[in-house]
């Protein structure tokens, strides 16, 4: 229980939050095998078209790792993660269309049409820097390995 008021408490700490992500020296570095072999392996395990490893900066959302969807970067007013780092487990939209906090969301009415989001927050020095997630085109749902892997 304290691990969990710890966790949500953290998320409310901005400052500390940020200081957790840039004392890791991982923003705007080269991929890594480590982070690639993981976001492949949560496509494959959840039927995935894509998968990320993101991290919440300031003004951005910036990924380490991307499997299948040519995401680099994007503003973290658009970011499905920025929510997710606010949950202490699993985030999940099933059809982001029916979801008022995303139905228009460019990435969601735009070329990349996403339809549903799964993400795991990463957490590091008790805060919550990004996620570990994956996007699908079409609304579904994640069965109890899916998630339990996730």
């Amino acid at each position: 229980m304290i691990v969990n008021m710890l966790a949500t408490l953290s998320t409310q700490d901005e400052p500390n939050r940020l200081r957790a992500l840039r004392a890791l020296e991982i923003l705007d570095t080269l991929p890594e095998q480590c982070f690639d072999d993981l976001t492949r392996l949560a496509a494959a395990i959840c039927e995935a078209p894509v998968a990320l490893v993101s991290l919440v900066d300031q003004d951005r959302q910036w990924v380490k790792s991307e499997t299948g969807g040519g995401f680099r970067e994007t503003s973290r007013e658009v970011s499905f993660c920025a929510h997710a780092i606010h949950e202490i487990s699993l985030f999940m939209v099933e059809d982001t269309t029916r979801d008022p906090r995303f139905a228009d969301n460019p990435l969601v009415t735009g070329e990349q049409g996403i339809r549903f989001y799964a993400g795991m927050p990463l957490d590091s020095a008790g805060y919550k820097i990004g996620t570990l997630c994956i996007f699908d085109r079409r609304p579904r749902q994640l069965s109890e390995l899916q998630l339990a892997s996730l």
